[in-house]
């Protein structure tokens, strides 16, 4: 199913978040609950999501829940957002399986991660990624090159590689080298989604088609002005916007896990009743709470 977002440019939207799993008070998947997450980040400035990623806690549901989550998500916004589904592990059969899932349940695009912990050759990657993209058949396909949680770093020369298949199309980069980004960028021709909202800026004013943001879960609509901010030329506005959400970067990415801050984020926004995780990630605690409620507060993202 194409995106209807879709460009050449920005192949699956600009302001994407990374869509947290709710879960009920005995961590039973809340689907109800997930539709109205989704449809509050979309009401709120992202016209894409990424289901089943890494803050979605995806090595803790299965191939079944992946499917009812990301069936439930397309329900609820597939007609105004893309909606990626993460379908990369460390097992190139169980991510073909999930590749051909989600392509049947109408995914706009396929996140596939370099498969972690195995430490794959190069050569490895290659062959996953073409599986994995045969599998999708149609879909597009982003990368995710994530080398600190997977342990290994695409290779430049592999990026070449890898775009020689029609329907790798992005790379949602984690790696944090800006030069590296911009030459890939250039010279390979990948489109990049910034992957790291410390660097959400820079980023896009080196010509990022977009962000796969975590802290787009209470920033969507500041981060879509930063995007029009940018497009338009006007640096100052744009770094005024990225100022201002620092003190939310900060209490959100680097306190605790990601997922922990988005879930007590969007129970103090009143979008979730439960900030339940999965082991072996826990519920924020109440200094945790605290800490994420002042940064809302000072940008002005919390009222009340």
């Amino acid at each position: 199913m194409t995106s209807p977002l879709a460009s050449e440019a920005a192949p699956f939207g600009r302001v994407l978040t990374a869509m947290v799993t709710p879960f009920t008070a005995d961590g039973v998947l809340d689907l109800g609950a997930a539709q109205r997450v989704a449809s509050h980040l979309v009401d709120h400035g992202n016209d894409g999501l990424v289901v089943s990623g890494t803050t979605g806690e995806s090595p803790t549901t299965t191939g079944a829940e992946d499917a009812r989550l990301l069936a439930a998500v397309l329900e609820a916004v597939g007609d105004r957002a893309s909606v990626v589904a993460g379908v990369g592990t460390n097992d190139t059969r169980h991510s073909v399986e999930l590749a051909q899932q989600a392509r049947k349940a109408g995914a706009h695009g396929l996140l596939v991660v370099t498969p972690y912990y195995s430490k794959p050759p190069q050569s490895g990657i290659v062959q996953h990624v073409t599986e994995v993209s045969r599998a999708g058949e149609d879909v597009p396909v982003l990368l995710y090159d994530i080398p600190g949680r997977t342990g290994v770093q695409i290779a430049e020369p592999t990026y070449a590689e890898l775009v020689a298949n029609p329907l790798v199309v992005a790379v949602k980069d984690a790696v944090g080298d800006l030069e590296r980004g911009a030459w890939l960028m250039g010279e390979v021709g990948i489109r990049l989604y910034s992957g790291d909202d410390a660097l959400n800026f820079s980023w896009l004013a080196l010509g990022a088609s977009g962000v796969v943001s975590v802290v787009g879960h209470v920033a969507g609509r500041q981060y879509a002005d930063m995007v029009a901010a940018i497009d338009a030329g006007d640096l100052h506005t744009a770094r005024a916007i990225n100022d201002r959400l620092l003190p939310v970067v900060r209490a959100i990415m680097t306190h605790t896990q990601g997922a922990i801050t988005s879930k007590a984020a969007l129970q103090l926004l009143g979008v979730i009743e439960h900030r339940t995780l999965r082991g072996p990630l826990l519920a924020a605690t109440d200094d945790e709470v605290a800490i994420v409620r002042h940064a809302l507060e000072t940008a002005g993202l919390l009222t009340n």
